[in-house]
């Protein structure tokens, strides 16, 4: 079975692709094995794993966004989950991939390429001069990323140990989905 099939099957209980959006999140897939011998983007390598880890996660997340336009920070965007995903489905959204490592920043400029919604700061979270309207992140400790003043909400997929640590009370809107376990 091809990407963009299981893709398909994979996403359809929660919406529909259309080809250009396919093509795009192909392209990124493939740009995304290339790349991994070099950076050690991701662990995961089975197929079936990889579309529904990275990819169905990340675009379940942008169905939960609200509506645009709404500006949101990827931070820790590593292979460029969530936000990539998350801009092919939502062209409403404005999204920043944040990256410390310059290697991983220099592969999120060339996957994110003719992707108009779209920008790359390369360095810290900390040290990014923008505001948003949400921060999303994965593979980021929850607490990490509550830290930062980047954004009144907040939107993690994270796993069920690390949500367990998640301070519920406080005064910002967290959207939390928990991870599947790998």
């Amino acid at each position: 079975m091809t990407f963009q099939d299981l893709l398909v099957q994979e996403f359809s209980a929660y919406s529909t692709l259309s080809p250009s959006q396919l093509n795009l999140l192909e392209r990124h897939f493939l740009l995304l094995q290339r790349w991994n011998d070099k950076l050690n983007l991701t662990r995961i390598s089975s197929l079936l794993e990889t579309v529904q880890l990275h990819y169905c996660e990340s675009l379940f997340l942008g169905l939960k966004l609200p509506p645009g336009p709404v500006r949101v920070a990827d931070i820790g965007s590593g292979a460029g989950f969530p936000g990539i995903p998350i801009a092919i489905l939502r062209p409403d959204i404005d999204i920043t991939l944040i990256e410390s490592h310059r290697r991983k920043a220099v592969f999120l400029r060339e996957a994110s390429a003719g992707i108009p919604n779209i920008n790359v700061f390369s360095g810290r979270a900390e040290n990014c001069p923008d505001r948003f309207d949400w921060v999303v992140a994965r593979a980021v400790g929850p607490e990490e990323v509550l830290a930062l003043d980047l954004a009144p909400n907040v939107a993690l997929l994270v796993s069920s140990k690390d949500g367990v640590k998640l301070p519920w009370g406080q005064n910002r809107s967290i959207l939390f989905h928990v991870k599947h376990q790998t």
